[in-house]
C-alpha cells in the first residue's frame, strides 16, 4: 500500500506543478505531461518501477478519448465537414504515410515495416495543435477548421489502422515473440491467465463472433443504454451515473478485447451511437475527468520511458529524423493547402501546425512492436522522434507568429485603401457588432465610412455589395484622410480592448466636438473608456443579457409589459451605479486589491438595491 501511494504522489507532483507551468509559456497540457515524465525518470528507476506496465494500464484514457471523440460524431457534422474530411484529410493521411514509407524504405526497412512506420507518423498531435490553436484565437480561421478536420480524420483513421497493423506482421519477428512467450509460459501461468472467445475457433468463426460482437455494442448503445441511463438516472445519485458510464466504457473495451479487436473501436463505435442521445452531454462530463487523469499519466509514463542513453548514443539520427519528418509533413500540407485553395497566412497555418507527429503515435508504436510488424530498436528510435517533434511544435507556432504571418501579410497585403469620400458618420470595424449598426444606419438613409483591417473579410463583404475601406483605424493619418474633423459621430466597433480605448482616448483628446460610441468588452472595460473621456459607452453583451433577463420574468408568469418595466427599472439602477463607482475605479490596480474600489460599490450597491427591490415589488403587485 505505501509503495502505491508513494507512485500516485510521485505522479500527482509531477503533474499537478509541471503541467500549470508547461500551460503558462505556451507548451501545452501534453508537452507538460512529457516533461514532467522527463522529470520523475530517475526517481522512477530509483524505485524500481515498471514504467511500461503503468504505459498499459495508462492506454485506456486513449480508449476514453476515442469515446469520446465518437460522442462528437454526430451526422450531420460529418456531412457538413465531408469535403475537407474526407478529402483534405484523407489526402493528408494517405500522401505523409506514402512519403515517409517511400523514405523508410531507402533507409533500407522492409515495406511492411515502412508502411507501419508511416502511418504512425502521418498522424498529427490533436491535444497540442487544438489547444494552440483556441488559445491564439486562430480556430475560426480557414487554417484552423481545415487543421481540425484533418485532424478529427486522423482520429477516425485510427481505427482501420489498429485493423490493418497487425496484417504486417514480419514471420521472424512474430517466432522470436512466441518462443519469448513460451520460455515465459511457466511464470505467467501463475500469475493468470488470458481469456479469449476466439482461441481454437477457424478463420470464418473467428469472423462471425467479432462480427457479433460489433453488432452488440451497436444494438446495445442504439437500444439499451436509454432505458438503462432512464433507470439510473431515476435515483438522483450522480456517482452511480459516473459509474454506469465507466461501466458501459470498460465492459465495451473488455468486449472488444475477448474477440480479439482493438478496445478503442468498440468504445468509438458505442461513442458514434450515442452521439445523438440525450445523455450525451452526462456521458462527457463524467468520462473525461478519468480519460483526462489517465492520458496524463500516460503521457507522464511515455516521458519517463524515453531512453536518454539512446537519445546520446544516436543524437543526431534522432535529431535528423525528427527535422526530416517536420520538413516532409509541412510539405505535404502545404501542397494540399494549395490544392484545397488555402490562402495566405492559412496556408501556413496548416501546414506548421499539423508538422509534428502525434500522441496516438505512442500508442500504434506500443502496438506495432506488441503484434510483431516493428522491431523493438526500430520502435524506440521512433519514440523519441515523436516526443521531439511534439517538443519542438510550440517553435513551430512562434515561427509562424513572429516570423512568417508578419512576412506574409507585408508581401501579401496592401496599403491602406484611399478614401475618396467624406461622410459625418466612421465607423471602424466591420464585424458582427460594426456590420449590424452600418446596416441599420443605411437602412435609415444614413451613410457611413467604414474602416476595417481584416481583408479576408472585406472581400468576403465586397461580393455582397458592401463597402469598406481596408486600413488600421488607429492610426491618426489614415483617419484624417477619412474626415474625422468634419465627422459627427465616430462609433468604435473593432475588437481589441487596448486598441479601443487608445482610439477612444485619441479621439476625444484631439476632437471634442466629435461625438465617440464605444464598444466596452466588460464593465470594467466601461471604467476605462469612462476615463478615457467617453461619455457613450455600450457594453457588447449588455443588451442582450437584459432582453434574456426580460424573457425569464415572462417565462415565470409575468406579464410582458411589466417584464418590461422591470427589465428598464434593473437597467435604469445600472447604469446609475456604474456611473457613481466608476470614480474609485483605478485601472493600475486589480479589482481584487482595490480596497476603496470595493468599500465604494459596496456603500452605493446597497441602498440602490433595496430600491430595486421595493420598485421591482410595485411594479409585480399592479399586476
Amino acid at each position: 500500500m505505501t509503495d502505491f501511494l508513494l507512485l500516485a504522489f510521485v505522479f500527482l507532483v509531477a503533474g499537478v506543478f509541471s503541467v500549470p507551468i508547461a500551460t503558462r509559456l505556451g507548451l501545452g497540457s501534453v508537452l507538460g505531461y512529457l516533461i514532467a515524465g522527463i522529470v520523475i525518470s530517475p526517481v522512477l528507476a530509483l524505485l524500481h518501477v515498471d514504467v511500461l506496465s503503468i504505459q498499459h494500464f495508462a492506454e485506456f484514457g486513449v480508449v476514453m478519448m476515442l469515446f469520446l471523440v465518437g460522442l462528437e460524431l454526430e451526422p450531420k457534422l460529418l456531412w457538413q465537414m465531408r469535403a475537407r474530411l474526407l478529402g483534405l484529410g484523407g489526402a493528408q493521411v494517405t500522401g505523409t504515410a506514402l512519403v515517409v514509407m517511400l523514405v523508410a524504405m531507402a533507409l533500407g526497412q522492409p515495406w511492411t515495416v515502412s508502411l507501419a512506420i508511416g502511418l504512425v507518423l502521418s498522424l498529427s498531435s490533436t491535444a497540442i495543435v487544438l489547444q494552440t490553436l483556441n488559445e491564439k484565437g486562430l480556430m475560426k480561421s480557414d487554417g484552423g477548421q481545415s487543421s481540425f478536420s484533418v485532424l478529427l480524420f486522423q482520429d477516425i483513421a485510427v481505427i482501420p489502422m489498429l485493423a490493418l497493423i497487425p496484417l504486417l506482421a514480419l514471420p521472424e519477428l512474430v517466432e522470436i515473440q512466441q518462443a519469448a512467450t513460451a520460455g515465459h509460459g511457466a511464470d505467467d501461468a501463475g500469475h493468470g491467465m488470458t481469456i479469449s472467445l476466439v482461441a481454437g475457433l477457424n478463420g470464418w468463426q473467428t469472423m462471425l463472433v467479432t462480427l457479433a460482437a460489433v453488432a452488440a455494442v451497436i444494438g446495445v448503445g442504439s437500444y439499451l443504454t436509454r432505458p438503462l441511463f432512464r433507470f439510473i438516472a431515476g435515483s438522483q445519485l450522480r456517482e452511480l451515473f459516473t459509474a454506469t458510464a465507466l461501466l458501459m466504457v470498460v465492459g465495451i473495451a473488455l468486449l472488444m478485447s475477448l474477440v480479439g479487436l482493438s478496445p478503442a473501436l468498440g468504445t468509438f463505435l458505442a461513442g458514434v451511437v450515442l452521439a445523438n442521445s440525450e445523455y450525451r452531454h452526462e456521458l462527457e462530463s463524467d468520462i473525461d475527468p478519468f480519460k483526462g487523469l489517465l492520458l496524463g499519466v500516460f503521457f507522464m509514463s511515455v516521458g519517463a520511458g524515453i531512453n536518454f542513453g539512446l537519445l546520446a548514443d544516436n543524437l543526431l539520427l534522432i535529431v535528423a529524423l525528427t527535422l526530416g519528418l517536420m520538413i516532409a509533413k509541412a510539405a505535404v500540407l502545404y501542397i494540399l493547402a494549395m490544392v484545397f485553395k488555402l490562402r495566405g497566412t492559412d496556408r501556413w497555418l496548416f501546414a506548421l501546425g499539423l508538422a509534428q507527429a502525434g500522441e496516438f503515435g505512442f500508442v500504434l508504436l506500443s502496438f506495432t512492436v506488441a503484434n510483431a510488424v516493428i522491431p523493438a530498436a526500430v520502435a524506440d528510435q521512433l519514440l523519441l522522434v515523436v516526443a521531439l517533434s511534439m517538443l519542438l511544435t510550440p517553435a513551430l507556432f512562434i515561427l509562424y507568429d513572429r516570423v512568417i504571418a508578419p512576412k506574409y501579410i507585408e508581401a501579401e497585403g496592401r496599403e491602406a485603401d484611399a478614401i475618396d469620400e467624406e461622410n459625418h458618420i466612421i465607423i471602424a470595424g466591420r464585424g458582427r457588432i460594426g456590420g449590424v449598426i452600418e446596416r441599420m444606419l443605411r437602412a435609415a438613409g444614413y451613410t457611413s465610412t467604414v474602416i476595417d483591417y481584416n481583408s479576408r473579410r472585406i472581400e468576403i463583404l465586397g461580393r455582397f455589395g458592401a463597402k469598406t475601406y481596408y486600413g488600421d483605424a488607429t492610426r491618426p493619418d489614415l483617419l484624417h484622410a477619412a474626415g474625422v474633423a468634419n465627422a459627427k459621430l465616430f462609433v468604435i466597433a473593432i475588437d481589441d480592448r487596448e486598441q479601443i480605448t487608445q482610439l477612444t482616448r485619441y479621439l476625444i483628446q484631439n476632437y471634442p466636438k466629435l461625438h465617440v460610441m464605444a464598444r466596452a468588452v466588460d464593465r470594467d472595460h466601461v471604467y476605462d473608456l469612462y476615463l478615457a473621456g467617453c461619455r457613450d459607452i455600450v457594453r457588447e453583451t449588455y443588451d442582450s443579457s437584459i432582453r434574456m433577463g426580460r424573457s425569464a420574468y415572462e417565462a415565470l408568469g409575468i406579464k410582458k409589459e411589466h417584464a418590461q418595466a422591470m427589465a428598464s427599472a434593473y437597467d435604469r439602477v445600472d447604469r446609475a451605479t456604474l456611473v457613481e463607482v466608476a470614480t474609485a475605479y483605478d485601472p493600475n490596480i486589480p479589482l481584487e486589491e482595490n480596497q476603496a474600489y470595493i468599500d465604494k460599490v459596496r456603500a452605493v450597491m446597497e441602498p440602490w438595491q433595496v430600491e430595486l427591490r421595493r420598485e421591482m415589488d410595485e411594479i409585480r403587485s399592479s399586476e
